[in-house]
């Protein structure tokens, strides 16, 4: 259903449909139709169940005509024209698409493998179970705003990938503090901790230190990371690296690029750059 859809008596779900109905597929198409950048339009001209769909990626959807079920177990969640919402990724479920009366089943879905540069996941915080997703987001009109940005400029072969990042990044920005929303911003444990370590690459971080920012014990943090086939002094030392190579990027010196990745010993960092990049560390001309 919709959810929040009105504000100051302005139906907000109406100005989505007006605004975004036009970059659905051709009439007529049953199928998928490409937009670009992982952004397509959903359409189907009958009655269609899709059983145990399992999505790689989480998505970004908003039904235009017609209804979505979509089915945990015995529970179903039904989701009518105008209404926006957020598909978690891994989670099997099944899915109902059902055409409006004399016109097809369409929707407006972008795919979000990754979260753009800028946009933090979700850190140390609960993931959402099957009993407590919302799928429907809330509408405010700074979020319907960013939504059509974001949906005409990805659309649009003159609109270059920067702006297309950003216009993606605003829309998230938005939907970060709501609850349906969280699936986007759900990642894995090593992505965890490299987030926490390239927000302040000249941190002491220790295991303990990151565990407990994590809300986890030390032993169960070296676990998982294992069971991703990461380990926490690798995640640093490729963050803090990464850290030094922009620093040297913008100009600055070797000493400033190791103090900058959080390395004490210059020679101990420029050690450990050769084994990694196959050379010294030497600031780079810019401009």
């Amino acid at each position: 259903m919709n959810i929040h859809s009105k504000s100051q008596g302005v139906d907000l779900s109406a100005i989505l449909l007006e605004q975004l109905r036009p970059l659905t597929a051709p009439s007529g198409t049953d199928g998928r139709y490409q937009h670009g950048n992982r952004l397509f339009s959903y359409c189907s001209l009958d009655r269609e169940r899709l059983k145990a769909v399992e999505l790689p990626h989480p998505i970004i959807g908003i039904i235009l005509r017609g209804l979505k079920e979509v089915w945990l177990a015995d529970t179903v969640h039904v989701l009518e024209p105008g209404t926006v919402f957020v598909m978690p990724r891994g989670v099997r479920m099944d899915v109902v698409n059902i055409p409006a009366e004399r016109h097809s089943y369409e929707s407006l879905l972008l795919e979000v493998p990754a979260l753009p540069p800028g946009i933090s996941p979700l850190i140390g915080g609960r993931r959402a179970d099957g009993g407590n997703w919302q799928f429907g987001v809330p509408l405010n009109s700074d979020l319907v705003d960013a939504l059509v940005h974001a949906a005409t400029s990805i659309a649009s072969d003159a609109v270059g990938d920067a702006l297309k990042t950003l216009r993606l990044a605003e829309v998230l920005t938005l939907m970060q503090p709501l609850a349906a929303a969280r699936p986007l911003f759900e990642t894995s444990l090593s992505e965890e901790v490299a987030w926490l370590i390239r927000a302040a690459p000249s941190q002491t971080w220790t295991v303990e230190r990151v565990a407990a920012r994590l809300g986890l014990g030390a032993s169960t943090l070296r676990r998982r990371l294992t069971a991703e086939h990461k380990s926490f002094r690798e995640i640093l030392r490729h963050e803090r690296l990464q850290a030094s190579r922009t620093a040297l990027a913008s100009g600055a010196s070797s000493q400033a690029a190791a103090e900058a990745a959080g390395y004490s010993s210059r020679s101990h960092f420029a050690r450990r750059y050769r084994e990694t990049y196959g050379t010294s560390p030497v600031r780079r001309s810019v401009g």
